[in-house]
C-alpha cells in the first residue's frame, strides 16, 4: 500500500538507528503514536529496506488491520494519511535514492555522502534517471549523474550509459580531453563541463578528483 514511498529507494541502517529505530534480529523497529495519540505506529525495516507497518489502537490495545484492506472512508484516509506521513519522513531521512546500478556510479554516490554530506537530488519528474549534485553553501551544481545513450556522447555505440557532468576551468578543457574518455559536456556548456562514462574507463582517483575540483569551482 505505501510502496510507492521507497520505491527505487536503498535503506541505510546508520541513518535508522540516528532515526530512533532499534535494532532486533536483523530487522529494525519504531514505534511512535498517529492520530492525536488514538493509534500506536510500528514500523519494521528488514534488513534490504523492505517495509511493514501495524497499528494498535492505544485505548483497547487490540491490532487495527482495516488500513491493510481496500475499505474505504474519510475515517480511513486518515488513518492510512497519518501513516504515510511517517514512511514519508523515515523514507526521506533513512534511505537514499537507488536509482543508477554500476559500482563505478555507486562508489561515487557513497564517497560523495561521506566526503561532502551531500546526496542526490532528482529535479525532473519525467527525467528520474537523472540527478544532480550541489553545495550546501552556495547552492550551485558541481555534478550531474545521467543515463544516456553513448552514441549521444559521439561513440558509435547504441548501449546505455551512466555518466557524470563536472566543472572545469576552460583553460584545462583541451589538455584534459586528451587524456582520453573524458568528452565535451552532455547537455552543459562544453566550455566549462566535460563528461566521464561511469564505467571504470577512469580511476576513482582520478574521478574523486575531479569531482574535488568541481566542487571547488562551484562558488559562483
Amino acid at each position: 500500500m505505501f510502496e510507492e514511498i521507497f520505491r527505487r529507494k536503498k535503506v541505510v541502517p546508520e541513518k535508522l538507528l540516528g532515526y530512533g529505530f532499534e535494532e532486533n534480529g536483523g530487522s529494525y523497529l519504531y514505534h511512535t503514536s498517529i492520530m492525536g495519540g488514538e493509534f500506536s505506529l510500528c514500523v519494521t525495516v528488514d534488513k534490504i529496506g523492505n517495509v511493514d507497518t501495524s497499528l494498535i489502537e492505544t485505548d483497547s490495545g487490540e491490532e487495527f488491520t482495516l488500513y491493510k484492506t481496500n475499505a474505504t472512508g474519510a475515517y480511513l484516509g486518515d488513518v492510512r494519511s497519518a501513516i504515510s506521513d511517517v514512511l514519508t519522513d523515515i523514507s526521506g531521512k533513512c534511505y537514499r535514492p537507488s536509482v543508477f546500478r554500476n559500482t563505478q556510479t555507486l562508489r561515487l554516490i557513497e564517497h560523495v555522502s561521506e566526503t561532502y554530506g551531500d546526496e542526490l537530488e532528482f529535479l525532473w519528474e519525467k527525467f528520474d534517471d537523472n540527478a544532480i549534485l550541489r553545495r550546501k553553501d552556495t547552492g550551485k551544481w558541481y555534478a550531474v549523474i545521467m543515463t544516456v545513450q553513448k552514441s549521444k556522447l559521439g561513440l558509435d555505440s547504441g548501449d546505455a550509459a551512466e555518466i557524470i557532468d563536472l566543472r572545469i576551468q576552460p583553460e584545462k578543457m583541451i589538455d584534459l580531453l586528451e587524456k582520453g574518455h573524458r568528452y565535451p559536456g552532455w547537455h552543459m556548456n562544453k566550455k566549462s563541463w566535460y563528461t566521464v562514462i561511469l564505467e571504470d574507463e577512469i580511476s576513482d582517483e582520478e574521478l574523486f578528483a575531479g569531482v574535488r575540483e568541481s566542487y571547488r569551482l562551484a562558488v559562483k
